[in-house]
């Protein structure tokens, strides 16, 4: 699922709980069957009738006002002014049910959206920088010579990536095994490669074997030559990778996609463990 999908999903969900938390908190609880006339009296209208006997039928009666109707004015009986008397503040101001009704809408509603923030603020990729997103890791020259110093490998941990250097007479065969992956290639074409740290198998932090110049994983024993391509272990790939791009003579890693490990097999440099492997002992690990 991509983030955009995961951040639509999160934000449908709180809007249908605000809404259930309005709805529920604007509800009168106690006008329960307002507008309708229990039982006791329905009952009591009954008796009533039945002790006054048969009276006019209203027909009958509107006859009778009619007829007995005047068109004579009437003088309208003088009534004295009534002093003014200042309200009730509790009959004005809000009632203790509003106000609790209210207060508990605004509370729930601020929660929730401060909640659904929070989470899209969570899932939304960051735009700065840090790992996922564009990282300048060095000056292209320093970065070569550091790996020829550092014996193969150098370990970038604001990338999450392993740099090491890719030989320029394999490029014919990389340019067909990586021909989908333009940005990895890009960087081979630079002389180097940017590897994610995490073993393809089940995420385990890969190390460097110095003495036999592979990456070899301590969980369960897959190995990768140096540029990453499978040579044992129960990996269903070789390591994945970023995109490298040159800027300015600076090597900039896009840790914000990720590009599968090349198939089983794949041998674009053809190079051999150099010595004892670390993990069937016999070399050091680092």
């Amino acid at each position: 699922m991509t983030p955009l999908a995961t951040i639509i999903i999160a934000i449908a969900v709180i809007v249908v709980l605000a809404a259930v938390v309005l709805v529920t908190s604007a509800r009168r609880s106690d006008v329960r069957g307002a507008g309708a006339l229990s039982r006791e009296t329905v009952k009591r209208d009954k008796s009533i009738k039945a002790e006054s006997g048969a009276g006019p039928t209203g027909a009958a009666y509107e006859s009778t006002e009619v007829a007995t109707r005047s068109t004579e004015l009437a003088k309208a009986t003088e009534v004295a002014p009534v002093a003014w008397e200042a309200p009730d503040q509790d009959a004005v101001d809000v009632s203790r049910r509003q106000f609790f009704n209210r207060a508990a809408i605004t509370l729930m509603t601020t929660s929730i959206a401060t909640f659904g923030v929070a989470c899209i603020a969570f899932l939304w990729p960051r735009a700065g920088g840090g790992f996922g997103s564009k990282v300048t890791v060095g000056r292209l020259e320093d970065l070569l010579v550091q790996i020829r110093s550092d014996k193969g490998f150098v370990y970038k941990p604001e990338a999450r990536t392993w740099l090491t250097a890719y030989p320029a007479d394999a490029l014919p065969k990389a340019r067909k095994a990586y021909a989908k992956q333009g940005p990895v290639l890009a960087g081979m074409e630079a002389g180097i490669v940017a590897l994610y740290q995490k073993c393809p198998h089940l995420g385990c932090r890969v190390p460097e074997c110095k003495s036999s110049q592979w990456f070899e994983c301590p969980c369960h024993g897959s190995q990768y030559n140096r540029i990453g391509e499978k040579k044992a272990g129960p990996a269903p790939r070789g390591m994945d990778r970023f995109g490298v791009t040159i800027a300015n003579g600076n090597v900039v890693v896009d840790t914000g996609t990720v590009f599968n490990g090349p198939a089983i097999g794949t041998n674009t440099s053809g190079q051999e463990a150099e010595g004892p492997h670390c993990i069937s002992g016999g070399g050091a690990k680092h």
